[in-house]
């Protein structure tokens, strides 16, 4: 008799329904957004990054986001120039406690940012726990905050990411996650320097700081704002490539040891496996959810389960990690053997483009017959496999490892 796995996950000793959470951002901006996701079946949201109240008000530059099209492919990416909430804080904690009162078995995450001295990290702190969240997420990483002791300035320097996430977890007692840039060649000091200052856990990536494009006319990037742009945060499914790296290389590293919430790209239960395997255990999401909307949850919930039954495995924890012994340095990948092109005739429609990509960037290995289908040069051929990277027709084009002295 088979068990239905559970996808209840343990992190920093808080249970979590399921992995799958709001990440800090304009999908959990208010007490009726994250209830009404609650509602689809997310385990937990990461409610929008609160801030201190000052006199000056925080506003956020219109037109807000540019998404990157490539051809009838929508959104592969987006830019984004939004800050923090600018909403008061108290309305916002006052939400938060009121989620955590009408939802106590989901999650709700804080997400704080001081904005310019170290003791309002801590007055942050205190108000979040007092509102009842379960974890703070400090918000390291935002790359439109530029004021002074904000975003990803904070996160690229070890030295005061250690003193906030201190004075942050001297403040409560709850778990503390600072959220990680990816504006850093290497997360790993930032991170280590974050396990210094008694961090719990840690959540990564942020947006990427990046310009989506430029108005031919105007000559103006976008999005403009007022006949200006800036370099802002950029995310999307182009960018889980970004992510998944920062994951594994955090995970394999055997001096943090800290719980990952891994975020970058995540639409599908498949993208939700991969950073899973790769170390993440808890999963945030959000320029999936502005374009698919909340529902997606159901999708892929439904697909991770499905997985770990068929799998044999009875909860996420059983392969959180489990690919990371395969991920090595490049000077470690075997040179052993090769892998050629296999092109299946019945199936090629004959358009050319694995001749014309191997011709003009790999091996000149393909030519084309008199029928106009391709023909592989074995000898030739050294295993690039854009040409069934490039192939419109599912299975059309494979490939057979071969010793390399047989070639």
């Amino acid at each position: 008799m088979t068990t239905t796995p559970t996808l209840k996950v343990n992190f920093c000793g808080v249970e979590f329904p399921n992995p799958f959470c709001l990440s800090s951002s304009p999908v959990s901006n208010t007490y009726d957004m994250c209830a009404r996701a609650f509602d689809l079946g997310w385990g937990g949201v990461v409610y929008k990054t609160v801030g201190p109240d000052y006199d000056v008000k925080i506003t956020h530059p219109s037109p807000r986001l540019n998404a990157l099209h490539r051809g009838i492919d929508r959104v592969i990416g987006l830019q984004n120039v939004e800050q923090i909430s600018d909403r008061p804080t108290k309305d916002n904690f006052e939400d938060i406690a009121r989620l955590k009162k009408n939802y106590p078995k989901n999650v709700v995450v804080s997400s704080i940012m001081g904005l310019t001295h170290a003791n309002d990290w801590a007055v942050l702190a205190r108000q979040a726990q007092e509102a009842g969240a379960d974890l703070i997420e400090c918000n390291f990483s935002c790359p439109q905050m530029t004021v002074e002791g904000t975003g990803h300035k904070v996160g690229q320097d070890a030295a005061i990411i250690e003193k906030l996430t201190s004075i942050t977890k001297g403040a409560c007692s709850i778990p503390v996650m600072p959220k990680m840039t990816p504006n850093v060649a290497d997360m790993l000091p930032v991170a280590l320097a974050a396990k210094a200052g008694g961090a719990d856990a840690i959540s990564a990536i942020n947006t990427v700081k990046a310009i989506t494009g430029v108005d031919l006319e105007e000559l103006v990037p976008l999005p403009n704002v007022a006949g200006k742009s800036s370099t802002s945060g950029y995310s999307g499914s182009s960018c889980k490539p970004i992510a998944l790296r920062f994951i594994s290389d955090m995970a394999r590293d055997q001096r943090l040891g800290l719980p990952l919430s891994g975020m970058g790209g995540i639409y599908t239960w498949i993208d939700a496996v991969e950073f899973m395997l790769l170390g993440a255990t808890t999963l945030q999401v959000t320029t999936a959810i502005l374009q698919h909307g909340y529902r997606i949850v159901q999708d892929m919930a439904e697909g991770l389960l499905d997985y770990l039954a068929d799998h044999g495995h009875r909860s996420p924890h059983d392969i959180i990690g489990k690919a990371l012994k395969n991920v090595v340095d490049p000077s470690e990948l075997s040179h052993q053997t090769q892998a050629v092109s296999q092109i299946d005739h019945d199936k090629c429609v004959g358009c050319g483009q694995c001749y014309l990509t191997c011709r003009d960037g790999a091996a000149q290995a393909i030519t084309m017959n008199e029928q106009r289908k391709p023909v592989v040069d074995e000898d030739a051929c050294f295993g690039c496999l854009m040409c069934k990277h490039i192939c419109p027709v599912d299975g059309c084009i494979s490939y057979k490892i071969v010793p390399h002295h047989l070639l």
